[in-house]
Parts: C-alpha cells; sequence; structure tokens
C-alpha cells in the first residue's frame, strides 16, 4: 500500500504564522515529527482524527491540546491537503 503525501496550502501555513513563535515552534515540530507520519500512513482513522459532520468537501480534524488543523483528502490521488489551523475557539 503507498503512502499517502501531505500537502500545506497558503491558507493552512497563514493560519500558523498566526500562532504564537514559541507554541508555533513546538505544534510544526510534532506536525512533522509525528502527525504527518500518521497522516500519511492512515488519514481516516486514529487518535485525535475526526471526521467533520456535514462539511463538503469531506472534512477531518486532527486535535493537539488546544489546537485543530483540518485537513481534506483525495483518496484517488492519495493526497491530504492541510487547509486550516486555529484553537478551538477560532475553528467552530
Amino acid at each position: 500500500m503507498s503512502e499517502f503525501r501531505v500537502f500545506e496550502t497558503a491558507q493552512f501555513l497563514d493560519d500558523l504564522e498566526k500562532i504564537a513563535p514559541a507554541r508555533r515552534d513546538k505544534l510544526e515540530d510534532k506536525l512533522r515529527g509525528s502527525v504527518y507520519p500518521r497522516l500519511r500512513e492512515q488519514p481516516y482513522f486514529g487518535t485525535n482524527i475526526k471526521k467533520l459532520r456535514d462539511f463538503n468537501p469531506e472534512t477531518w480534524r486532527y486535535r493537539i491540546g488546544s489546537y485543530r488543523f483540518f485537513y481534506i483528502v483525495d483518496g484517488k490521488e492519495k493526497i491530504v491537503f492541510m487547509v486550516a489551523a486555529g484553537t478551538r475557539q477560532q475553528s467552530y
């Protein structure tokens, strides 16, 4: 089974830039060190992953503490698009 590729959209990168630098560095390390490898293997199910209801296109979120990272999966092309990031209060 081939792995998914992970792409960060411009909106996602802009959202990351809005996070305080000290927190952002830790979150980016966690994303690249453990979250992205998990999403490459299985983006649909896992700890801290939840499919959002009533979103079109289908959207999932990955939770790290009070932060939410939203992504869309192209199963045919095996691509995970990271589309948005923010705190729970900012996101819902």
